[in-house]
């Protein structure tokens, strides 16, 4: 268990760059003179290195253990908010989110620990995962404020430079208690209920085929996990309601996500992966469908706490599909890249979701559209759970 807290510490740390980022957008905006397309790109490129960087982190972990990866991140992330801090113009802030915050530095502290985590348990290994990945939602509830008071107080390059020594040092410490490999449980059966491990026909498919299936399931999930979550401030405030009232919407689903991915952890731990996936996706299409009806500003409260409780356990069971039906050895590389999958989902979702908003003038299409994607990933997982199911070695037969 202290293996777990350390683990849920890094990645609240690491995960801070995802949301520092959005926190000092119109200050950045306004101290470089750019548009706000042009103030988001920090956050695009780090979304883009944060994937990336998943599957590099992911397969150095597999090969020397999850600290190094740890360690790099520490470095890269301390130095990436220092140099952000003394950015002159908007293309170097940038490219040390891109290259530092995200490719090298907050991708260490998801996929491989996500990995880890799963290699170190068996019996409780769905809410272990649950817990480690909650790290990124306790992120999202922790630096916004904090980042903010400090931006007020003492400017957003000093706010910048202080996270990087603060980020660097705490994960670079926090990172030496992860020096130990993965015991023999790594090679250890699958606890009691869930699938084997189908050595190199996962779900009756060759590898890359089945990485490729659940790549796409990935990105199909969180271009419609986006859609509320990128806009629902901006239709809050299409509505009349405000940005105000929109970012309380935010905080509610993300402080939900929380609750979801710890109960579908212990779901996961009863059902397995693939059904958790399909259980998640279905209640994710209700919550979206329930979002064209009802537009009212409790409604939407509401619906908000549903999506929060539906989605939260989505992303942490891929990472248990993958161990449940993929070789262990190459966990580390096979998490991160599903993981890679779901970060782009997010980034693709939250940038059609305002294309189709700037066609129609209306975020209801959009909704729509994330309702489509999310059939599709709900549909990958009904398959492959069929595939499961009739292939001899998932149903313990010889």
């Amino acid at each position: 268990m202290g293996r777990l807290l350390v683990a849920l510490l890094l990645m609240t740390l690491g995960s801070s760059g995802m949301y520092v980022v959005a926190v000092i957008l119109p200050t950045v905006q306004d101290e470089f003179g750019v548009a706000r397309a042009d103030a988001s790109l920090p956050y695009t490129a780090l979304m883009i290195g944060f994937g990336i960087g998943g599957v590099l982190m992911g397969r150095l972990a597999d090969r020397y253990g999850v600290m190094w990866p740890l360690l790099i991140g520490a470095a890269s992330l301390g130095t990436g908010y220092v140099l952000c801090g003394l950015a002159g113009g908007i293309g170097s802030f940038t490219l040390w989110h891109g290259l530092l915050i995200g490719l090298l530095g907050s991708s260490a502290s998801f996929a491989p620990l996500v990995a880890d985590t799963s290699l170190w348990f068996v019996k409780r290994r769905g809410i272990a995962v649950a817990v480690c990945a909650s790290g990124n939602y306790v992120a999202g509830a922790v630096w916004p404020p904090v980042v903010q008071h400090f931006v007020e107080a003492s400017g957003w390059r000093a706010t910048y430079i202080g996270m990087g020594v603060f980020c660097g040092v705490a994960m670079a410490l926090l990172a030496l208690f992860m020096r130990p490999r993965p015991p023999a449980a790594v090679m250890a059966p699958p606890r009691a209920g869930a699938a084997p491990v189908v050595s190199g026909r996962p779900f009756g498919l060759g590898l890359n085929q089945a990485q490729a299936l659940l790549c796409v399931a990935g990105v199909a999930c969180c271009v419609a996990m986006a859609m509320p979550q990128v806009h629902i401030v901006a239709y809050c405030t299409d509505l009349g309601f405000g940005a105000a009232r929109g970012a309380e919407m935010l905080s509610l689903m993300l402080a939900c996500g929380i609750v979801s991915r710890l109960v579908s952890g212990a779901i996961c731990d009863r059902i397995g992966g693939l059904r958790t996936l399909l259980l998640g996706s279905v209640l994710q299409g209700l919550a979206l469908l329930l979002f064209l009806p009802f537009d009212g500003l409790v409604s939407l409260y509401v619906i908000s706490a549903l999506f929060g409780l539906f989605q939260g356990g989505l992303v942490p069971s891929y990472a248990i599909i993958v161990r449940e039906h993929f070789p262990p050895a190459e966990a580390g590389a096979r998490v991160g890249t599903v993981l890679m999958c779901t970060l782009l989902g997010m980034a693709l979702g939250g940038w059609m979701s305002g294309q189709v908003f700037d066609l129609t003038g209306s975020y209801e299409a959009a909704f729509v559209n994330g309702i489509a994607w999310n059939v599709l990933n709900g549909a990958i997982a009904f398959w492959l759970l069929r595939r499961t199911l009739r292939t001899p070695m998932a149903r313990g037969l010889p």
